[in-house]
Order: C-alpha cells, then structure tokens, then sequence
C-alpha cells in the first residue's frame, strides 16, 4: 500500500522500491487538484465561439506549470445522446471546445465519477470517453460496465506514479452494471461491508501499478455544506488507514476544511473551479481554490491553497479580498481537525509534516 505506518508524509516504501517500483526518494513535483469543472450549458455557451482556453482566465499560467493535474469533470464531453429522463439539471460540452481545453490546461485525469457525467445517456457517456481518450487526458470513474468504472487511472508526475481512482454516492440510477455503463457509484460509508470490500479490490488495482501516490476522488454528500459528516470524516480516515495518500473530495459546490491524518490531506470538498451555478446567499460559492500537493525529496511536504474566483463563466486569480477570505473560511473549517493553515504572499498553506 502507498501509505506505511509510522512513515507520515514519506512516499516511495522500501517493500515497493525493492520490487523495482520507482524510488521516490528524491522525488519533487507539485500535483493540482480542482473540485468541479462543468463545462456544460451557460460555460460551453461562452466559449464555444471563443478561445477555449478563456475558460481557464489567469489561471492557466499556474495549470500549466504543474507536474500533475486531477479534476472532477462534472458533465459529458458529446454533441449527441439523449436526455436522461428525471432530471432537473443537464450538463453537456461541446467537444470542439471541451477537449482542446482540457489538453491546454494539461489535465492528467478527469475524475468521472459523478451525477451528470450520464446526463445524455449510454452514446453520452461513450462520445466523452472517446473524446478524452483522443486527447489524452486519462479518466476513471465511469465506463461501459462496473468493471471499467473502477479501473484506476495511472499517470507520471515529476517522477512520481500516480494512481487515481474515483467512487460517488450520487445519482444511484447512473451506477453501473456488470454488463451495463454508467459510474462507479457506492455508498461511501465505511459501515458497508459491500462498500469496504470494493474499495479494497479497488485499491489492490490501483497498487498493481506500484504507484508513489495513491488518490482517492470522491464525488460524494449533499451540496451547500460547508463541513463534512461524520460519516465522510470516518470513510475518508479509513481510506487513509488502507492505502491512500490523498482524498479528494467534491460535491457539495463549496469548501470544505482540511484534515491531515496520519501525514495525509484529506481535502473534504475542493468547491468549484468552473461553473455557470447561482450564486448562494451566504455560501460563496463561486470562491475556491486550485489544491497544490507539493512533494518534496519524495515526502509529502506541504499543501498549497491558491484562491480563485469564478466569474463571466471563467475562473481566475482571486484578489487580496477573496483571497483573505478563502485562508479565514479554511481556517475556521479546519479547525476542527486540529489542521494548522498559514496565509502566504499568493495564497494559503497547509503544512503536512515531515518523514
């Protein structure tokens, strides 16, 4: 498993390297994480006709610069299929704008599983995987059967194997099949034995990769709550305990705290990165933040929160403001995990200690 006891925030274990996996010991790079990307309807409206890379507005810059990205992608990548009946909210994006965004701003992996990556159905979903295969961007999370939807996605950052997979308790009518499509959808509650033993095998796919880093992206809660359950902080734990080295929450369209548990962050929800949502009263919800893992001599060193604002259907560098808010609202949101958060020049950090 990627993470051993009593080597908090060190990567690269001995039993792995002896195997010939890759020795992480002097590994350095800086792994991005976003929380919803919807590239659909009002977002697609914007930049269909225009530079795809708008989208991204003085963010992309700093995109670009990492070793790794993974984002939630929150809606199909299709100019076909049909409506999936019952729903309120559809999200579809044009692949002549959706996939040459993606590649500009170097995504790694597209976190598939989700409540509208199905939005227009079976040809929905196989147009998008097509479209992300053809650009390169890995994926996980969803397939043509169950068996699909768990495999884990592996990609090279700075040195570093990463292993992602991607699980949500959304939308139970989108859960895949063992011969059906759809996502790869469970209760995320460690009280489920179905769930426990899923993951688990989940997991061993993930470690036949002999990754440095394992991530676990999660679709999962209800939207407009500011702070986890308690059910997510027990699951998202025991995930820590079996393997992963960094959970990666999304859903509920605003931040959640940070917890660093056993040298590992769990990010509770990463907010929105893109989006065309309203705006919640009280909720801020068009104010998150681009979460930089940042590996250093191959140990887990410190997590970096750069504030971003969505605005114009875009997203961009928050100002002073915005930025004074994002380390306060963190700060009280973390707080009850015990999670020191500083303030820097460009942003907030969360440090994870050292080997």
């Amino acid at each position: 498993m990627a993470a051993v006891a009593g080597t908090a925030g060190c990567l690269g274990a001995p039993s792995r390297r002896s195997r010939g996996g890759l020795d992480a010991g002097s590994a350095d790079a800086r792994i991005g994480f976003v929380g919803d990307v919807m590239l659909g309807r009002g977002v697609n409206d914007r930049w269909t006709d225009a530079d795809p890379a708008g989208v991204w507005g003085t963010t992309l810059e700093r995109l670009r610069s990492l070793d790794g990205l993974v984002a939630n992608l929150e809606s199909c990548v299709s100019d076909g299929g049909e409506r999936w009946p019952g729903k309120t909210y559809y999200f579809r994006a044009d692949p002549e704008f959706a996939v040459p965004a993606l590649e500009t701003a170097d995504v790694s992996v597209a976190a598939l599983a989700n409540n509208h990556v199905l939005d227009f159905g079976e040809s929905g979903l196989q147009e998008t995987l097509a479209n992300l295969d053809e650009a390169g961007v890995a994926h996980t999370g969803a397939g043509p059967n169950r068996d699909t939807a768990l495999e884990p996605a592996v990609f090279d950052a700075g040195g570093l194997t990463v292993a992602v997979i991607s699980l949500t308790d959304r939308w139970a009518a989108y859960a895949a099949g063992e011969h059906s499509p759809g996502t790869a959808y469970t209760p995320l509650d460690r009280s489920e034995g179905a769930t426990r033993a899923l993951v688990r095998n989940t997991l061993d796919r993930a470690n036949a990769a002999d990754p440095d880093l394992v991530v676990a992206s999660l679709h999962w809660g209800p939207n407009w709550e500011a702070f986890p359950s308690a059910s997510q902080q027990r699951f998202a734990r025991w995930l820590v305990r079996h393997g992963v080295d960094v959970v990666h929450g999304h859903s509920a369209h605003v931040l959640q705290g940070v917890e660093v548990y056993q040298g590992r962050p769990i990010i509770y929800d990463a907010g929105d990165f893109v989006d065309d949502y309203i705006h919640k009263d009280g909720l801020q919800n068009k104010r998150s933040a681009l979460f930089e893992l940042v590996v250093t001599d191959g140990r887990l060193d410190e997590l970096r929160l750069v504030p971003v604002e969505i605005e114009n259907r875009a997203v961009s560098l928050a100002d002073a403001d915005i930025s004074r808010w994002v380390h306060e609202t963190m700060a009280e949101r973390s707080e009850p995990f015990g999670t020191g958060v500083e303030r820097t020049d460009d942003g907030v950090v969360v440090p994870l200690g050292s080997c």
